[in-house]
């Protein structure tokens, strides 16, 4: 592995370049504590960098701008564009109320495919002419097409989309009277996933394969049956063939995640097989001579997490082969350079992601790295990236101190070309981010995490401490902007968040660390850093406080069946009872194949030993537990088990329900405001010094 070092800045630098904290714009001389802090009414004027897309000469790169509307509640989106050398000025290509999105540059570079929805998701897809300004709808869906991509000619346009199926309704009602008011008539469902959280209920039908015109026209259907088509289509270089992952499997209902790379003929849509071994076969991309896919894949073993690795075959037919086979980090999205130098592929390592290049001799170097910053609630890994036909990068770089903003990478050095939140976060006294590492006392394992402090605290102060932790578990933190952890800052508070076993871009090894165990030890990775804290004298320990979402509510709920260390405990979205989860949530059955030795019926021991219900009497922290009331993913019948159980032990106990939310509660930006303020005042009551 080979890490260019004028890639690697330090977080004062990238501070420096996207205008985060410290920096001061307007006064250099004021001194940091002397600037406001930050408060969720600035979280309505943040702004961040997403999907960055290079042009093919890598001059120009399209992106989209990400903004809160405070009069709708929503995120939306433009598009704008910024020369690489700043020849030309940064400049809106698409503004306004209407979200634009999915930029992609025609072969040659004259034309942008780009989307336009409304805020019910509802949207087409229209082409724009660089050099007029024209545009032209090129097509009249009822659904927003999607994974789209170019033929090589630039004369069609390959994409998925949904298509619904009709059933006949399962049993007929009497027939309603004219102007009647009757109640709604029922609904009823048939299929192993009939709801999914963020989308509500299903409607049966399959994603499947369209051709277009690049002029417009009607849509042509590539392929066909009850099957699962997903991804962007990948062209081969003649134009003749499509290639896409699917699923299908006559059972693929249970096997959702045994998906192969198929090529589609344009002429007949004749399906032919590349690959064939059980496990997710994704992400095709064709060597620009025809002959080679690659393509990330793993031989699924049902493990918690798996390391998603690297392989090519023969698009002629052949054995798979198995690329940087000693790379234990999940390889994402490669594209294979257009002048057949080597892919590009994103991955994570210790919770930064970075964009690697493999070349033809087998090395592997660093294109990009410090990509994030698309993720503002809480500091999880994010990022996107595209790369020009010479290998040149533009991507979403950000920091601790700064959202994502685009820059510009030829494998040697990085430049920012947009400082999205330089009057807004140059003038707020941010928390200052420290890394950290410890080993963990249960048994010596390295964790890595991070600590802010609050801005403007007194030398010699022991502020109280936040432990935040992360969802998944199979996810990352890293060094990242956070909306909801600079707020516990200005509040006062020392936040620590990290990466216990089990979270990813630390190995294989480290995911399997929770294999048919967790909540297990990760517990004690968290507590270690606790301890550390504690013992340097950094923190005080009368006043530790503890919250978390999704897994990170899960691992919270323990906390406090296994302690009471805490003096309070914010539990989010969390998983309180493994049986009722594994039978109402949305992904509950991969997590009985994957977490736990099988079914609940036949194991309900294990399922019961890891439920925070089950060791409900021992909990003395006062719990405030918050979730959305359509999150489909840990229902709100978990937070209310947990509720009901400490009100009947006599245990200080809140209950909090965010309307019209889903799992994702900060995605309205009045909800993350609205859970950090809850979090907060609930702290408060037991903060000593409140």
């Amino acid at each position: 592995m080979v890490c260019s070092p004028s890639l690697l800045l330090p977080l004062t630098a990238l501070g420096f370049l996207l205008g985060g904290a410290p920096v001061v714009a307007q006064d250099a001389n004021a001194a940091p504590e002397a600037l406001p802090a930050f408060t969720a009414d600035d979280v309505f004027e943040l702004e961040y960098a997403d999907d960055p897309q290079i042009s093919p000469d890598g001059s120009r790169v399209v992106y989209t701008r990400r903004y809160f509307d405070r009069l709708s509640d929503r995120v939306r989106s433009n598009l704008w564009i910024v020369d690489r050398e700043g020849e030309q000025p940064h400049r809106p290509l698409l503004t306004g109320l209407s979200n634009f999105g999915s930029p992609l540059w025609s072969p040659d570079g004259s034309r942008i495919l780009y989307t336009a929805s409304d805020e019910a998701g509802r949207g087409q897809l229209f082409l724009r002419w660089m050099d007029t300004g024209q545009t032209a709808m090129l097509t009249r869906f009822e659904r927003m097409p999607g994974g789209v991509s170019w033929s090589p000619d630039g004369n069609q346009i390959a994409f998925t989309m949904f298509v619904p199926e009709d059933r006949p309704a399962f049993a007929k009602g009497p027939k309603k009277p004219a102007n009647a008011s009757w109640a709604p008539a029922p609904t009823s469902h048939e299929e192993l996933q009939y709801r999914s959280d963020g989308r509500g209920f299903l409607k049966p039908g399959h994603s499947q394969v369209f051709v277009i015109s690049a002029v417009g026209g009607a849509p042509r259907q590539l392929t066909q049956g009850p099957f699962q088509h997903r991804g962007t289509p990948t062209w081969t270089p003649d134009g003749q063939f499509v290639l896409i992952a699917a699923n299908r499997r006559e059972d693929a209902r249970h096997e959702t995640n045994d998906t192969e790379i198929y090529e589609v003929s344009l002429q007949d849509g004749a399906m032919r097989a590349l690959t064939d071994r059980y496990g997710p076969d994704r992400a095709p991309t064709v060597s620009p001579d025809g002959e080679w896919v690659a393509y990330t894949s793993y031989a699924d073993q049902t493990r918690a997490h798996q390391i998603n690795q690297l392989w090519v075959v023969p698009r002629a037919g052949g054995t798979p082969r198995l690329m940087l086979s000693d790379f234990d980090y999940d390889v994402e999205s490669p594209v294979w350079l257009a002048n057949g130098s080597g892919i590009c592929f994103a991955y994570d390592i210790e919770g930064d992601r970075r964009v690697g290049f493999l070349d033809r001799e087998g090395k592997v170097s660093d294109r990009a790295t410090s990509m994030g910053g698309t993720s503002l609630g809480r500091p999880y890994t994010s990022g996107a990236w595209s790369v020009s036909g010479a290998g040149e990068v533009a991507f979403t770089l950000a920091s601790a101190l700064s959202p994502a903003n685009v820059a510009f990478s030829n494998g040697r050095n990085t430049r920012a070309l947009t400082s999205l939140n330089l009057n807004l976060l140059g003038q707020r006294a941010l928390g200052e981010v420290t890394e950290l590492r410890w080993e963990s006392k249960h048994d010596g394992l390295p964790i890595h995490g991070w600590l802010v402090m609050p801005p403007g605290l007194p030398e010699g102060a022991t502020p109280p401490l936040i432990l935040e932790i992360h969802g998944g578990p199979a996810t990352a933190y890293g060094p990242w902007f956070s909306a909801e952890i600079q707020l516990f800052a200005a509040a006062g508070y020392a936040v620590l968040y990290c990466n216990p076993r089990g979270s990813t871009s630390y190995g294989q090894d480290f995911a399997d660390a929770i294999y048919h165990a967790y909540p297990g030890h990760d517990y004690d990775d968290l507590m270690s850093g606790v301890d550390l804290l504690v013992e340097q004298g950094t923190v005080d320990p009368e006043q530790l406080f503890v919250t978390g979402g999704s897994g990170g509510g899960l691992l919270s709920a323990w906390i406090v069946t296994q302690t009471d260390r805490f003096a309070a405990a914010a539990i989010a979205k969390p998983v309180i009872n493994w049986y009722s989860f594994a039978l109402t949530s949305d992904v509950g059955m991969g997590f009985m194949k994957r977490y736990f030795p099988g079914a609940p019926w036949d194991h309900a021991e294990d399922y019961l030993a890891r439920s925070p219900i089950h060791f409900v009497d021992q909990v003395k922290t006062p719990s405030m537990l918050i979730t959305g009331e359509v999150d489909w993913r840990t229902p709100m019948s978990e937070s209310e088990q947990f509720y009901q159980a400490l009100k009947a032990l006599d245990v200080d106990a809140a209950l909090v329900r965010i309307p019209e939310a889903s799992h994702g509660i900060a995605a309205r930006p009045s909800h993350m405001i609205a859970k950090v303020n809850h979090i907060l005042a609930w702290f408060e009551r037991y903060r000593k010094d409140a």
